[in-house]
């Protein structure tokens, strides 16, 4: 086992600092990122109104945010796998994902108001954290064991 790590020594200093970088984008991102939905969440959401907002610097600083932590777990996916076809795949989902996750939000926003406050929670935090990786990681594993 111990010769095994000693091994990977690459691979597993590749995914820490990824995996810290995913860390800064999470505790840094009031800075970094336009999203009034921050503060909005924190509070007694279902019971207050939506906070205004700018449409197009919410649609770019989700995208920003989406974009970052789609390459950063590309890249941790990339040093576990080291597979190009399941970093295209995962890519290709990625987009289909953003495209998805992006109109059911701002549909939401323009049809439901402050109707679906949890749907909106939940579509929110799908663009905001890398939740995919999550997913993607014990799925892919499996996909190589059944390979």
């Amino acid at each position: 086992m111990l010769n095994k790590l000693l091994q990977n020594k690459t691979t597993i200093f590749a995914v820490t600092v990824l995996v810290m970088l995913l860390a800064f984008i999470r505790g840094f991102e009031r800075q970094l990122f336009y999203d009034p939905f921050l503060f909005y969440f924190e509070g007694d959401y279902m019971e207050l109104p939506l906070p205004e907002f700018d449409n197009l610097k919410l649609f770019f600083g989700l995208s920003l945010r989406f974009f970052l932590n789609t390459i950063l777990s590309l890249g941790i996916l990339y040093f576990l796998f080291k597979d190009k076809g399941m970093i295209l795949f995962a890519s290709i989902l990625y987009f289909f994902l953003f495209v998805i996750l992006i109109v059911t939000l701002f549909c939401i926003l323009y049809f439901f108001k402050n109707q679906e406050n949890l749907l909106l929670f939940y579509v929110r935090r799908f663009l905001i954290q890398p939740l995919f990786l999550i997913l993607f990681v014990p799925a892919f594993y499996y996909q190589n064991l059944k390979n």
